[in-house]
C-alpha cells in the first residue's frame, strides 16, 4: 500500500554496522542508561506529587476497584497498570513497596526506551547519529527527573516513541505494515497520556499536507485509505476510553487548553503564579510562549540546540525524506502550539511537558553532531605528521561529548541520598507518630502524609483544610513556604508567620529538598498572648 513514489533518495555511504553490532550497541546503551538513571536516583530527590495519583490509581485497581481506579482518576490507565504488574512482581505490601514498584516501572521503561530512540534515530540520520541519539536523550535531566517522580511520562514516552518510529517509517516506505503499529502504539500512548493523540493527528496533518510537496506523487487511492486507517484507527484503540470517560480530554490542562473548559482562575492552585489582574491577552500569550521556550531549552541545552541548528543545515545528508521531515515539523509546531496554549489558559508549562519537541530537537542534534564528526579533521603538523588530515576515532569523540554535554548537566546535582523519598518516609514517621487526638494534618507535599499512613488534607485540599478547627499540623517543603505561589498568602496566614517546629532534615545539603512542618497551636497560643499581654509604657 505505497502512498506516494519514493522521492530520490540522497547519496548515503553504505551502513558498515551489521545486525549483531547494532544488537550490541543496543546492549551497551541499555546498560549506560541503567547506570545513569541508577546515579540519578542515588542524586536526585522528588519534588512533585504528580505521581502520587497513579500510584493510588493502582492501588484501587489492585484492591478491585477498577471502575475507581482507571475511569473516575484523572489519569489515563496505563502507568497505574503498569505499577499494579511491577507491585505484584516484587510481592510486598506498604506505601514504601507502592512507590518502589513505581520507581522500578520508571526505570523500566526509560531504559527500554534505548531500544525505540536507537532505531527512530538510524531510520531518520544513519548509524553514527543512532548511538548519539541516545546518549544526549537519556542523560537528559528531565528523563531522570520523569524517573525520580514516578510520573506518567516514562510509560508514555516509550510508547510514544515506538509510534513515532513506525510513523516515520510509514512515511519513507509507504509500506502498509507500519499503518497498524503506529496507529496501536499510538493508541497505548495515549492511554499513558491524553497527548499520545498528537501522534496520529501530526500524522494524518503531514499526509494531508502532502499534496503541497512538488516532488511526492500521491497515489490518490492509497492515500485516502492511508488517511481514513489512520483516523478510523485511532478513534476506535481510544473511542471506548473515551466513552467510559464521557470526555475526550481527562486532564483539565488539556481540556482547558483545547477550549473544553474555562480557563484556569487567576488564584487557582495549579497556577505557576497569580495570573496579573488586567493583564491582555497579547501579554498572557507573550509569557505563554516565553515560558514554551525555557521548557524545551530545560531539555535542549544552548550547546545541543546549536547542534540541532547544524542537523537542520545537514538535512540533506540525512536519510529522511522530505515528507518525513514535514512530519518532524508538523508535530514540532503542534507541540509548541500546545504548551503555549497550555499555559495561557492553564498558567503552567514545565520542562516534563516539552519532551516531545525536546526529543525531536536531540535527534537533530545528534544528526548535527554526526555531521561535524564526519567532516571535521585536524592537521596533521599538529601531531608530526606533516601533510596529513587526522580524523577523531569513535573514542575520541565520546570523550568530548561526554565533556562538552554531559557533564554540564550534572552540575548541582551532588548530593547523595538514600533514595528519592527518604525526606517524606522520614517526614511520614514523625507524623505517624503524633495521635489522631493532637489534630489534624495538612500536607501540602501530599507524600508525607502518603507514608505516614493516617487521614488528612492534602495540597488540593488547602482552602478547605484552612477552614477545619481541628487542623494542626502543616506540612510543606521550604520551596513552597519560601515561592510566591497562588497559594503562599493562605499558607502564611496557616502558619502564621512563625517558624516550624520539625526541619526534616535539620542540615539540608545544596539542592537537598527540606520539609518543614508548623505547628498551628503554638501559633495560636502565640498569638492569644500577644493580645492578652499589655504594651509596657
Amino acid at each position: 500500500m505505497d502512498v506516494a513514489t519514493p522521492e530520490p533518495a540522497p547519496t548515503l555511504e553504505p551502513d558498515v554496522v551489521g545486525p549483531a553490532r547494532h544488537v550490541w550497541r543496543i546492549f551497551l546503551l541499555t546498560a549506560v542508561a541503567a547506570v545513569f538513571l541508577h546515579w540519578t536516583l542515588r542524586h536526585s530527590e522528588a519534588r512533585l506529587r504528580d505521581g502520587l495519583r497513579s500510584i493510588e490509581s493502582a492501588r484501587q485497581i489492585d484492591a478491585g476497584a477498577w471502575r475507581d481506579g482507571l475511569v473516575r482518576g484523572m489519569d489515563h490507565p496505563l502507568h497505574p497498570l503498569g505499577i499494579v504488574a511491577m507491585h505484584r512482581l516484587i510481592g510486598v505490601e506498604g506505601p514504601e513497596w507502592w512507590e518502589r514498584a513505581a520507581v522500578a516501572l520508571g526505570f523500566a521503561s526509560v531504559v527500554l526506551l534505548v531500544i525505540p530512540v536507537y532505531l527512530l534515530t538510524r531510520d531518520l540520520f544513519g548509524d553514527r547519529a543512532a548511538w548519539l541519539g541516545v546518549v544526549l536523550f537519556v542523560v537528559n535531566p528531565v528523563v531522570g527527573s520523569v524517573v525520580v517522580n514516578v510520573l506518567s511520562e516514562s510509560t508514555f514516552l516509550l510508547f510514544w516513541t515506538w509510534g513515532l518510529w513506525a510513523s516515520a517509517r510509514f512515511l519513507r516506505e509507504g509500506g502498509f505494515f507500519w499503518l497498524p503499529l503506529a496507529v496501536g502504539f499510538g493508541g497505548l500512548a495515549y492511554l499513558g497520556r491524553p497527548e499520545g493523540l498528537l501522534l496520529p493527528a501530526a500524522a494524518v496533518a503531514t499526509l494531508a499536507l502532502l499534496p503541497l510537496h512538488p516532488v511526492t506523487r500521491i497515489n490518490w487511492p492509497r492515500w485516502w485509505r492511508a488517511i481514513a486507517f489512520l483516523a478510523v484507527g485511532s478513534l476506535v484503540l481510544a473511542g471506548p476510553y473515551m466513552a467510559a470517560k464521557g470526555k475526550l480530554a481527562t486532564r483539565p490542562g488539556l481540556a482547558r487548553a483545547l477550549g473544553l473548559e474555562a480557563h484556569s482562575p487567576a488564584v487557582a492552585l495549579e497556577r505557576e503564579t497569580p495570573l496579573a489582574s488586567g493583564q491582555t491577552v497579547f501579554e498572557t500569550y507573550r509569557l505563554a510562549s516565553v515560558q514554551m521556550l525555557e521548557a524545551v531549552n530545560a531539555n535542549v541545552p544552548l550547546s545541543v540546540l546549536a547542534l540541532a541548528v547544524l542537523g537542520l543545515a545537514a538535512a540533506r545528508s540525512s536519510r529522511a525524506p522530505a515528507r518525513t521531515w514535514l512530519f518532524l515539523g508538523v508535530l514540532s509546531a503542534t507541540s509548541a502550539a500546545a504548551l503555549i496554549r497550555l499555559h495561557a489558559t492553564a498558567g503552567y508549562c514545565s520542562p516534563r511537558n516539552a519532551l516531545v519537541p525536546g526529543m525531536i530537537l536531540t535527534l537533530i542534534a545528534a544528526h548535527g553532531l554526526a555531521w561535524l564528526m564526519d567532516h571535521l579533521s585536524f592537521d596533521g603538523r599538529l601531531l608530526g605528521a606533516p601533510g596529513e588530515r587526522l580524523r577523531p576515532g569513535p573514542a575520541v569523540w565520546a570523550g568530548a561529548v561526554a565533556l562538552g554535554i554531559l557533564l554540564p548537566r550534572f552540575h548541582g546535582a551532588a548530593v547523595s541520598t538514600p533514595g528519592p523519598f527518604n525526606v517524606y518516609w522520614d517526614a511520614g514517621i514523625w507524623l505517624s507518630n503524633r495521635a489522631p487526638e493532637e489534630g489534624g494534618v495538612l500536607d501540602l507535599t501530599d507524600w508525607s502524609l502518603y507514608f505516614s499512613r493516617r487521614e488528612g488534607a492534602t495540597f488540593a485540599q488547602i482552602h478547605d483544610a484552612a477552614a477545619d478547627p481541628k487542623l494542626r499540623w502543616i506540612v510543606a517543603l521550604k520551596s513552597q513556604t519560601e515561592g510566591a505561589s497562588t497559594y503562599a498568602p493562605t499558607l502564611r496566614e496557616l502558619t502564621g508567620g512563625l517558624p516550624p517546629v520539625v526541619l526534616v532534615p535539620e542540615s539540608p545539603q545544596p539542592g537537598q529538598v527540606q520539609i518543614q512542618i508548623f505547628d498551628r497551636l503554638a501559633a495560636a497560643r502565640i498569638a492569644r498572648e500577644k493580645v492578652e499581654t499589655p504594651p509596657r509604657r
